[in-house]
């Protein structure tokens, strides 16, 4: 594709609206509202988010991860505390994720601050895994270097045995994140660039304010 085809990707949006009105007056409820439209779409994996972290000097980066659960207190996904993402959130717990529905023309912007969940709920959560997933979680060193897949799929394969018959513990290194909202922003693509924005920002770490952001 050259210069000219790439500048001119474009499509019009025009599968609905937001408006103040329309949308609820609490943004969870509303997340929950297009969360749950975007599973009746059958949109593949709803629930797979940009997660963006930086490091302690502003530095950033963003990969792909799944939402694990939300609710009033924020938004849940699971992770190897010692992978990049760790790292970063460790020295840094300023995060932001970024929910991209195509078919529906919508996105739903998040920003906060990320604490860990409890040893309980990690612990909760892990065993409720698939096993073999359970086992890649200890045979991994994500993020880190290895000398080539043959290292990783020898290591799954002796965990494989090891565990044939046994609960697999979960690593210390390994548990779930909460992103504590502070902004949440729904997008509604519409006709010729105008897109409806509307933003909820948290004040006095309990009450959110409304606005409507030009597009």
């Amino acid at each position: 594709m050259n210069k000219e085809e790439l500048q001119n990707l474009r499509q019009d949006y025009s599968a609905a609206t937001l408006s103040e009105k329309s949308i609820n007056v609490n943004p969870i409820k509303q997340f929950d509202i297009w969360f749950n439209e975007a599973v009746a779409a059958e949109i593949h994996e709803p629930n797979a988010m940009t997660l963006a972290t930086a490091t302690a000097d502003g530095r950033p980066s963003a990969r792909i991860v799944l939402l694990k659960g939300f609710d009033a207190n924020g938004f849940a996904f699971y992770t190897n505390y010692l992978s990049r993402k760790g790292k970063e959130l460790t020295k840094n717990p300023n995060a932001a994720i970024v929910f991209f529905w195509g078919e529906l023309e919508r996105q739903v912007r998040i920003e906060g601050t990320i604490e860990k969940l409890s040893k309980e709920q990690s612990e909760q959560y892990f065993h409720s895994r698939p096993k073999l997933s359970q086992i890649g979680a200890l045979a991994s060193p994500q993020s880190q270097e290895i000398a080539g897949r043959d290292e990783l799929e020898a290591k799954m394969s002796q965990l494989e045995g090891e565990y044939a018959d046994k609960e697999v513990p979960k690593p210390s290194y390994w548990g779930g994140y909460i992103l504590k909202p502070r902004l949440i922003e729904f997008w509604q693509g519409r006709r010729s660039r105008l897109h409806d924005r509307i933003v909820f920002k948290k004040i006095d770490n309990k009450s959110w304010k409304k606005v409507r952001l030009a597009p």
